[in-house]
């Protein structure tokens, strides 16, 4: 495991988090949107960036990796549940955000586990 990625605020699957749930919560800026959907994702887009800094400050909070992989699953899901799959663009930003946040959620996983098992041990 490399040194970089198990210290606090260098992780990149945290920073990758991070731009992508501002990507989905700025998203309703620039496509067409109703209220429904201009809520639904600026909050789980807010939701997802604001669960990187806490990942990246607390690198062995597994619970934290699991959290971004369900908030990337709603976004996926989010177009069918809240019935805005004629929105092209927002029912795509929400399935490609979503399937990355659960990508990065899944490959940050394995070090956060590692840094919580050594995080006792000196």
């Amino acid at each position: 495991m490399s040194e970089v990625s198990t210290r606090a605020w260098t992780r990149p699957h945290d920073w990758a988090e991070v731009v992508i749930g501002v990507v989905a919560a700025l998203s309703p800026l620039w496509l067409s949107t109703d209220t429904t959907v201009m809520w639904t994702m600026v909050v789980l887009g807010a939701l997802i960036a604001l669960d990187g800094p806490v990942s990246l400050a607390m690198p062995g909070m597994v619970y934290g990796e699991g959290i971004q992989i369900a908030l990337g699953v709603l976004l996926f899901i989010a177009p069918w549940v809240m019935g805005y799959t004629e929105f092209n663009g927002a029912s795509w930003t929400s399935w490609i955000a979503g399937v990355l946040t659960v990508i990065a959620g899944a490959a940050a996983m394995p070090v956060a586990n590692a840094v919580h098992r050594t995080a006792g041990q000196h």
